[in-house]
């Protein structure tokens, strides 16, 4: 993983590791145009890992092709955050490994209405892990001192 930007390395995992807000993940369409969606996601050895559905559009057009743009970023300022391109891969996830995890680090449980309805039985679930190979970090804190809501 190339890391470029104002964030070394660690200040780069640890960001990924600890921010709650969902990946901005683009594609390419079969036609060749691009999609975008957010998901939850972990970090976890230089691997981005989402969850979702295995009938969910995204996961013919990450088979299709695998490359992929994201980005990571808080909502308020100031503003801080990851973004980069790499490669995705699609696996099964039948025990639903990710996304309980994924449960737990949104929602703080697995037992809410959402979380059980994500689990039922009749839902298939992927596992999609992007393998970053050049990524941006960037803290805009100290110009935007004083911006906080």
């Amino acid at each position: 993983m190339d890391v470029r930007g104002s964030l070394s390395r660690s200040e780069l995992e640890t960001f990924l590791e600890t921010t709650t807000v969902p990946v901005r993940l683009a594609c390419h369409r079969p036609d060749g145009s691009l999609w975008m969606l957010s998901l939850w996601f972990r970090y976890r050895e230089e691997t981005i890992e989402c969850a979702t559905a295995a009938s969910a559009d995204v996961v013919a057009f990450l088979e299709r092709d695998p490359a992929v743009a994201f980005e990571v970023s808080t909502n308020d300022p100031p503003y801080r955050g990851v973004r980069g391109n790499g490669t995705a891969t699609v696996a099964s996830d039948p025990e639903k490994t990710v996304l309980r995890d994924l449960l737990e680090r949104y929602l703080g449980t697995t037992d809410a209405p959402l979380a059980r309805r994500l689990l039922s039985d009749d839902r298939d679930e992927v596992t999609i892990s992007i393998d970053p190979e050049t990524v941006y970090g960037w803290d805009y804190s100290g110009r935007m001192a004083g911006s906080e809501q």
